[in-house]
């Protein structure tokens, strides 16, 4: 059992989860955090978080989702769980698809559009069409801004 926050020096809470899954290690993660952003959220849950819980919840419910996650279940803050059920009914971070999050987590890291279409086995000009929506959806007008975007809201470390 791990208990991890977001934001840790080195690696961050949800890399640690990543690599915990990766390795097939028998440990289960919940991620205690501040941070309420959908993507700190979904990237915890995406690498295989069991629970979320914010850092302002009350002693005992924190001990409550630390059993629960023990025996494999579930657990999140309130607030957590409504967007949990949203992105059951098909709602991403933001608005974006998932091909879009995966755009955005390789601009940000500094891929070219034809890296991306490389590392993605798409065309140029798909990655081209998944970049513009980003920067509409995100309301950016550059890919920088958009890279930044995603640091600020923890889509990448």
């Amino acid at each position: 059992m791990a208990v991890l926050d977001c934001k840790l020096p080195g690696l961050s809470g949800p890399e640690i989860a990543a690599a915990i899954r990766n390795k097939g290690l028998p440990v289960r993660v919940l991620m205690l955090s501040a941070y309420t952003d959908d993507a700190y959220v979904y990237g915890a849950l995406e690498v295989g978080a069991l629970g979320y819980l914010l850092k302002e919840e009350a002693p005992e419910a924190i001990v409550a989702a630390v059993r629960a996650a023990a025996k494999g279940e579930g657990y999140f803050s309130p607030p957590v769980a409504v967007k949990v059920a949203a992105w059951m009914r098909g709602e991403r971070p933001d608005g974006l698809t998932e091909r879009e999050l995966e755009v955005l987590r390789l601009v940000a890291r500094g891929l070219s559009n034809k890296e991306i279409a490389h590392e993605l086995k798409v065309k140029k000009r798909t990655v081209e069409f998944h970049v513009g929506n980003i920067l509409r959806k995100l309301g950016v007008a550059s890919r920088v801004e958009a890279a930044m975007w995603a640091k600020e809201h923890g889509i990448v470390p």
